[in-house]
């Protein structure tokens, strides 16, 4: 069985103390040593749709990296200059971020989703000169850099193109006795441009400590992984996620990665057969991801290595979380954090799982619900979720919005970091979600947090998903307003919309049932797996509007 050791939470949360070195780098610190005690175990074990397989030790990603990192300076990449890496599920990816490591560089991770108006944003607005991609997505950058043309290498994985450097003849050409300098610890290290609901993103800037120390927190604690384990995070490598628990949280405790270089849309029969045939002692998924799963036929399948579950993204309804353990035993473990920071909130092995809470504060952080001038709120009160940052700042949380002093400042209120999300604590220090504070519905002078009206709906077979929004309403101010996707074997009809109401109704507060739904085919969500609410919001505005203005006319 894998699993690091520790003793109980509370023990745990009462002693713990950040201790971070002066000079760190986690590549070295931290991939190097195991490559250093365990040169021959897996670091990576990627399988692809066909069922091939590639492994990677410890030390072939320790020479590799170097490598990568010997290229980047040999193209005279400067210490805390960004890196753009657009790559899929494919070896390079962890290649490119641990020689950034190695090199001083700044990685600046992006999804394959992006467009080439998206690249030319994040080019722009980091001033990146360098950029990794492969060759599906090479054609993006080229037409990118007609917009932006101190874009001065384009190095592709894969096959060959003209007007791009090669990656592996750059590797082969690099020079062989360059060896990486441990800087500063709170040296520059990652550049995340923010996967919000609304809104152009921010970048977030993490330091080796930040990212690459204080992901300690969230492998040891919260994935609770060990030596023994093989771990698969099901996330884009182009999301935060994959830096929380495709990258720092498994190899700070020398888990090995797994990873399935999926093609196309994601496949949930696929994805549970592969869990079934490889021995996977450890899952971190999205929401989303584990409402499609409950969505299978679960007695289809035998998982006799897993033993840890957990989900991060939004918070998971507590229906998906019972049918799940029903079906396998196992109860998944919500955690809570952002881009900006590391594990701030979980549900720690050890500890009694409620069901649809986001857990209790991470060791390392002091997690308040506040309200608008930053005081702790009363007990079962809602506020502002809340990381205390004054007098002692917590590592794991990032350094700055780069080159937005003001976005910086907004987020500090007296002793607290806001981090823009609404939840309330019980009696117990399990907090619950409510929503983003943006997200919050107002309907006739009640309270309404999304999170719970969506977490009813899914009760019902009928529904698959759902986000729940305000719609305008002259009355009312706002009203909630669901859109729903539907399970296989349901057609949209006003009955169905009744007995959705009425569900709604008894599973929770009458008031906040949603007065409208509306029936789609797919949610709009992020790389991260995050309901765009934000977008739906707009649209209901924009109809409404445009009504009143119809109206009007008449």
């Amino acid at each position: 069985m894998g699993g690091s050791s520790w003793s109980s939470y509370a023990e745990e949360y009462r002693r713990f103390q950040w201790a971070v070195p002066e000079k760190f780098n986690f590549a070295l610190d931290v991939l190097d040593a195991w490559a250093e005690k365990r040169p021959k175990d897996a670091a990576l074990f990627l399988v692809d749709d066909e069922g091939r397989e590639e492994r990677l030790t410890f030390a072939a990603l320790k020479e590799r990296s170097r490598q990568a990192g010997a290229a980047l300076h040999g193209l005279g990449i400067a210490p805390g200059e960004p890196v753009f890496i657009m790559l899929p599920r494919v070896a390079a990816w962890w290649e490119v971020l641990l020689g950034c490591l190695k090199a001083g560089a700044v990685a600046m991770p992006g999804t394959t989703q992006l467009k080439p108006r998206d690249i030319v944003y994040r080019l722009k607005a980091s001033q990146a000169r360098i950029a990794v991609t492969d060759r599906e997505n090479a054609g993006k950058f080229l037409e990118a850099k007609a917009e932006y043309p101190e874009l001065r290498f384009l190095v592709v994985v894969g096959e060959k193109m003209e007007g791009a450097l090669d990656y592996e003849e750059l590797l082969a050409e690099a020079e062989a006795g360059w060896q990486p300098k441990r800087g500063e610890s709170g040296d520059p290290a990652m550049l995340y441009f923010t996967s919000g609901t609304t809104g152009y993103p921010k970048m977030v800037l993490h330091t080796h400590a930040s990212y690459g120390y204080g992901h300690l927190v969230t492998g040891k604690y919260w994935l609770n992984l060990g030596p023994d384990d093989l771990h698969w995070n099901m996330s884009d490598t182009g999301w935060a996620k994959a830096a929380w628990s495709s990258f720092f949280g498994p190899w700070h405790m020398g888990a090995t990665v797994f990873v399935h270089k999926a093609t196309g849309k994601f496949n949930p029969t696929r994805t549970l057969e592969i869990l079934a045939r490889y021995p996977i002692t450890s899952i971190c998924a999205s929401p989303t991801i584990y409402r499609l799963f409950v969505q299978e036929d679960l007695s289809r399948y035998r998982f006799p290595h897993l033993r840890s579950c957990v989900a991060a993204g939004e918070p998971l309804n507590p229906e998906v979380i019972r049918i799940w353990q029903e079906a396998t035993g196992l109860e998944i473990r919500d955690g809570y954090g952002q881009t900006e920071t590391v594990l701030l909130v979980g549900n720690f092995p050890g500890e009694p799982v409620k069901a649809g809470s986001m857990g209790k504060p991470a060791p390392g952080f002091e997690v308040e619900i506040v309200d608008d001038q930053g005081r702790p709120v009363p007990v079962g009160e809602e506020g502002n979720i809340a990381v205390r940052v004054r007098p002692q700042r917590p590592v794991g949380l990032f350094q700055e919005y780069w080159r937005d002093p003001d976005a910086t400042a907004s987020r500090l209120v007296g002793d607290w970091y806001i981090t823009g999300d609404r939840a309330w604590k019980d009696q117990d220090g399990y907090l619950w979600f409510v929503g983003r504070a943006d997200d919050v519905i107002i309907s006739a002078g009640y309270r309404i947090g999304p999170f719970e009206v969506e977490s009813a709906l899914i009760e019902h077979p009928a529904v698959v998903e759902a986000a729940v929004v305000a719609s305008p309403d002259e009355v009312r101010g706002e009203i909630v307003k669901a859109f729903v996707v539907l399970a296989a074997g349901y057609e949209p009809s006003a009955a169905l919309v009744k007995e959705l109401q009425d569900h709604v109704k008894n599973v929770t507060a009458p008031y906040k049932y949603p007065r409208e739904i509306e029936f789609v085919q797919e949610l709009p969500k992020t790389i991260s797996g995050k309901i765009r609410r934000g977008e739906l919001k707009e649209l209901e505005r924009r109809r409404k509007l445009s009504k009143q203005q119809g109206t009007a006319a008449s």
